[in-house]
């Protein structure tokens, strides 16, 4: 991948992008809406934009691009866009994170054929960069997200990419009618659950005294996964913290077994009470063959080329001898 190829494309993007939200007077999100699903369809929808649009269409397609340089190039023009208009759902994982990610999934699938979910799924940064380090294209996945926005994003990112991806429009706490997969995987949103009926379904709305979405979130990933099968999500640090009854310590020795709990550095999210580990759990079954031991880490600041080095040196020693 080289930088320019995706400074390239997000300029095509982003030009286009500032001419419809101008165009059409809408913000920049819905405008980059437009612009990428027209790109998915090799055609300019609207006739008044043909005569600008046109040139910056055909500069698209004569680039020479990877799925990475495309979601890389639609990241940045998201981000854009989520900075001007910010909303508390409209965030984004930060790419080193999915990239870390997208690894960490490569390592335990290996050449085989998987079967992937991610339930809040958003504009599927997250997914397509998991689906873009797999080592193999037989690769079933799916999204879910109760944003109509940021799932119209998701489709025509995934398209651009060349990447196919089972999406629906629905809360991803309410029942999930699709077969149980082999990873879960997503950045979990934090806070009150609002729905009451739906937190009543999970044995982990009584952690505290209001249902928190995190915790629902991990018990949903859990039901959805195949005996066997791998949780990894974006927690936040205080998950543990706020399990003070213990409830989900108790869910969690029943259920899965915890393979690796990686603290973020501080200095990837904007206040300290936002910091996140990465978490890795095993769906407990008869056959589940258990890593030797846990693995607990602090992730050193990515700017220290050295010590992030040793780190994944460690990671990739520990992925390749794990099992008992």
């Amino acid at each position: 991948m080289q930088t320019t190829t995706v400074s390239e494309l997000f300029s095509i993007i982003d030009q286009a992008t500032l001419f419809i939200r101008k165009h059409h007077e809408t913000d920049y999100l819905n405008a980059l809406c437009s612009t990428l699903e027209g790109l998915v369809q090799d055609e300019i929808k609207d006739k008044d934009l043909t005569t600008k649009l046109s040139p910056l269409h055909d500069r698209y397609y004569s680039q020479k691009m990877t799925a990475e340089d495309v979601r890389r190039a639609v990241q940045l023009a998201a981000l854009k866009g989520m900075k001007a208009s910010p909303q508390p759902n409209h965030e984004m994982t930060p790419d080193t994170l999915a990239l870390l990610m997208g690894h960490m999934v490569a390592m335990m699938a290996g050449n085989h054929p998987f079967s992937v979910l991610d339930p809040a799924v958003g504009m599927a940064n997250l997914l397509t960069a998991i689906m873009n380090q797999a080592k193999t294209d037989e690769i079933l996945a799916y999204g879910i997200d109760a944003d109509p926005l940021l799932l119209r994003l998701a489709a025509a990112n995934s398209n651009l990419q060349q990447k196919e991806i089972q999406l629906f429009h629905q809360d991803g706490l309410k029942p999930i009618l699709t077969e149980s997969v082999d990873f879960v995987v997503s950045d979990i949103p934090v806070g009150i659950y609002p729905d009451q009926a739906a937190a009543d379904t999970y044995i982990l709305k009584d952690v505290v005294e209001k249902p928190l979405t995190h915790f629902l979130f991990v018990e949903q990933g859990l039901r959805k996964l195949k005996d066997g099968g791998h949780l990894l999500a974006l927690v936040p640090n205080h998950l543990f913290s706020d399990d003070q009854n213990r409830i989900f310590h108790h869910f969690i020795q029943k259920h899965a077994t915890i393979l690796a709990l990686i603290q973020l550095p501080e200095t990837l999210f904007k206040n300290s009470d936002q910091t996140k580990s990465i978490l890795l759990m095993q769906k407990k079954s008869g056959t589940t063959t258990l890593a030797k031991q846990a693995l607990l880490a602090e992730m050193p600041d990515f700017s220290d080329e050295v010590k992030m080095r040793t780190f994944m040196q460690q990671l990739d020693h520990w992925f390749l001898h794990r099992s008992v």
